[in-house]
């Protein structure tokens, strides 16, 4: 090491340590951030203490509850809790004696992850559900008390609430043949001189954690979401991507707590008013998705003379077992709403189309994945004259486009573009082309497309329903598992999926063949992106259902065979003889009603260009 680098070295060691020493905070700046720091310190053991107190508070009151004899259910403030069960062939509804209200609730036809076990939609500490009603010495929330079991059958059972031998509050439970529905309501009796008779009503709180019921968190977790439909207008939902909360002014029919495939449902006849409703996010690996919670009130007569009427819908997202209940009702519920099937137009293509094709092809006993090969066979079948169309507007083109270059090499300038795209709309009028005719066909056709897509993710009929590697086409195939998390990709690798996308990279250099870019650097760039959006769908779609994604891929090697198959039996040297047959048939000559618009255009621009040429 010479001198200079040894004088260059202690001469930034000495700036440094002078910048140190000068750019220290000073006593004051020590003493206000130690201040700022004791500050925070001293909120945050404020908060602990307030809610240490409010917590304490809280018990002090329900203990001093508990001894008052003065409370109007006071006999009823002490007992044991005692499980009710009800059940009918589709499902099992549990009650508890203390609140009076469900427990948890097992659906027989559905089973957990394991495959064995019936599936639990909630169960204990999962669920809780209070009513509060009024007199003049209190507040009475049922979540206190202990009910007693009477009239109790295998599909009914009245949990009553007893002030007295001839005063009570009955909540009344009875299941239905194979039904998911919950007939509930809830009657006074003998509570005339004991309920603050000018409350015609009561105040409802409802929460729920939602149990990731799926193998796949992620997908589960975008499909879940609070949904509740506003009475006399359509449905409406919270965040399904973030920690959401709301108050609905408007007055509801019911609100449903809904998982990927199930729900729970509260419904009422008399509406649900001043709704306060919230949906928090819960952490993967959790065993929940979401934690739900609704504040409302509704009409309670008080008197006994009209019960309050409520259904609880526990069951299965599925959209005729949904629709047959609305066709049961002389209100539509519409809680078909809560099955997915996209937008307004993609819903009415599934709702007429795609929906009864799945069920009769389900009908025959077939596997899955093949009632999923049939259905896009016969999609593609419905949709293949618009392909066809689509296909020869783009071998029109094709066959066209060394005249095309013609012109394009007659005017290389910029300034001539309006010229160049002028005499090219004229080339094309000629041959009786209109470069807008694939675009037609391919637009008709993509609603069918979409709407499948849309259809697949909800459809709970491919739930636990495997197919070749395939356990379950609801979720992925994780037909490689890393033992480490990958950006974007997660920990496994979907095989449909990288068939998918392979199909898709094959669809697109088949395409690209058909319209050659030459050495246009926008087209390039176009191409590329092109190949890129099938890799970026591995990544996207990795965690989608491998039902969708098998759906892809059969779908995208249709089209390449369709493909191949439509360049192989077009004889290319043959069209463009029938173009020049047509260039001399007048009749054909005729421009298309969006190419002359188009065409009217470019000359109305070109004017006003030469007009303000003669300005300057």
């Amino acid at each position: 090491m010479d001198k200079n680098t040894i004088t260059g070295l202690v001469l930034i060691a000495i700036l440094l340590v002078g910048f140190s020493f000068l750019s220290r905070p000073s006593k004051e700046q020590l003493a206000a951030q130690q201040h700022y720091y004791d500050s925070i310190a001293q909120v945050q053991q404020r908060e602990a203490d307030l809610k240490a107190k409010a917590e304490a508070a809280l018990a002090n009151e329900r203990a001093e509850a508990v001894n008052d004899s003065t409370s109007l259910f006071f006999h009823s403030l002490q007992g044991a809790d005692s499980l009710i069960t009800i059940q009918n062939d589709v499902m099992k509804l549990t009650l508890c004696t203390k609140g009076g209200t469900p427990f948890s609730v097992t659906l027989k036809e559905y089973m957990e992850q394991d495959k064995k076990t019936p599936l639990t939609l909630f169960n204990g500490n999962d669920i809780n559900l209070n009513f509060l009603f009024y007199n003049k010495q209190e507040t009475i929330q049922t979540q206190n008390y202990y009910f007693k079991e009477v009239n109790h059958t295998d599909s009914t059972v009245t949990m009553r609430l007893m002030a007295d031998a001839d005063s009570y509050i009955d909540f009344n439970y009875a299941l239905h043949a194979g039904s998911y529905l919950v007939d509930f309501d809830i009657q006074a009796v003998g509570m005339s001189d004991k309920l603050a008779s000018g409350n015609r009503h009561v105040d409802i709180e409802w929460s729920q954690r939602a149990r990731q019921i799926e193998k796949g968190y992620t997908y589960e977790n975008r499909l879940a979401e609070l949904t509740y439909k506003i009475s006399g207008e359509g449905t409406d939902y919270l965040s399904a991507n973030k920690s959401d909360e709301k108050e609905v002014a408007e007055p509801l029919n019911w609100i449903a707590f809904k998982n990927q495939f199930f729900s729970s449902v509260f419904i009422t006849d008399a509406n649900f008013e001043k709704a306060k409703l919230s949906s928090k996010m819960e952490t993967e690996g959790s065993g929940y998705i979401k934690d739900y919670a609704a504040e409302m009130n509704t009409q309670f007569d008080p008197t006994g003379q009209q019960p309050s009427k409520f259904y609880f819908y526990f069951g299965p997202n599925h959209y005729k077992t949904l629709t047959a209940l609305d066709n049961d009702r002389e209100n539509e519920w519409e809680l078909n709403k809560l099955v997915y099937l996209g937008w307004p137009l993609f819903r009415w293509v599934n709702k007429w189309f795609i929906i009864n094709i799945f069920d009769w092809l389900s009908g025959w006993g077939l596997s899955m994945g093949m009632v999923l090969l049939f259905l896009t066979l016969i999609v593609k079948a419905v949709v293949f004259p618009a392909t066809w169309k689509t296909y020869m507007s783009s071998a029109k083109m094709r066959v066209l486009k060394p005249k095309i270059d013609v012109i394009n090499q007659k005017y290389p300038k910029q300034e001539d573009a309006m010229k160049k795209q002028q005499e090219i709309m004229g080339l094309y009028s000629q041959y009786g082309v209109s470069p807008m005719g694939g675009c037609l066909p391919m637009l008709i056709q993509m609603p069918v497309l979409i709407a499948l897509f849309m259809f697949i993710p909800s459809a709970i009929e491919l739930r636990q329903q495997g197919f070749l590697w395939a356990d379950d086409l609801s979720t992925y195939d994780a037909f490689v598992t890393f033992p480490f998390h990958i950006p974007l990709l997660g920990n496994h690798l979907s095989l449909f999926c990288v068939l998918m996308t392979v199909t898709n990279i094959l669809n697109t250099k088949y395409m690209m063949q058909q319209q050659d870019t030459g050495a246009n650097p926008q087209m390039a760039a176009m191409k590329w992106m092109s190949y890129l959006m099938p890799i970026m769908f591995l990544f996207i779609l990795n965690n989608y259902p491998s039902g969708l994604n098998y759906y892809y891929f059969i779908s995208t090697l249709i089209s390449v065979i369709t493909t191949l198959v439509l360049r192989k039996t077009t004889n290319e040297a043959k069209l463009l003889a029938q173009l020049e047959a047509n260039k001399k048939d007048p009749k054909k000559m005729k421009m298309s009603g969006f190419a002359a618009r188009l065409e009217a255009m470019q000359k109305q621009q070109e004017e006003m260009m030469k007009q303000r040429q003669n300005r300057k």
